[in-house]
């Protein structure tokens, strides 16, 4: 399956490092960086989310241009966009996430198997950052994404 070869290639990823100041067990690495040619100031970007058993991101948001495709290559993720249901994800299913959203629930639905997350922005160009802690500036960022 592709989504099983993708999560093969992007798994030893030299980038990947523990996501900074939020969460445990959420190793997270840019694996694409291109800008939209037909888009002048658009770019997409690829963000690849490993979350050991147990692992977690702490409540976020997004820049407020970015439209984000999340889909699960591996595992299940738990999930809750704004005040929407907690959803479970699993293996080679996906949900998206619109600019202004609040990510409040981002985590592996598992304490004893590993799961994986391949996020995809569509996102100004200049946005370094991917995300911002709920509750605080969007100045103190988590991930950087350039």
């Amino acid at each position: 399956m592709a989504a099983h070869a993708l999560t093969a290639l992007l798994s030893g990823s030299a980038l990947a490092h523990d996501a900074p100041g939020g969460g445990e067990g959420a190793k997270v690495a840019l694996v694409y960086d291109r800008k939209l040619p037909n888009v002048p100031g658009k770019s997409k970007k690829g963000v690849f989310v490993e979350y050991a058993p147990g692992g977690f991101a702490e409540g976020h948001t997004h820049p407020a241009s970015a439209f984000i495709y999340a889909t699960v290559p591996d595992g299940a993720i738990r999930s809750q966009v704004n005040d929407g249901p907690v959803t479970v994800y699993s293996a080679d299913e996906s949900f998206s996430e619109l600019p202004g959203d609040r990510h409040g629930v981002s985590e592996n639905a598992s304490k004893t198997k590993p799961a994986k997350l391949l996020a995809v922005f569509v996102v100004d160009t200049a946005e370094q950052e991917s995300t911002f802690p709920i509750g605080k500036s969007a100045s103190r960022a988590n991930l950087q994404i350039g």
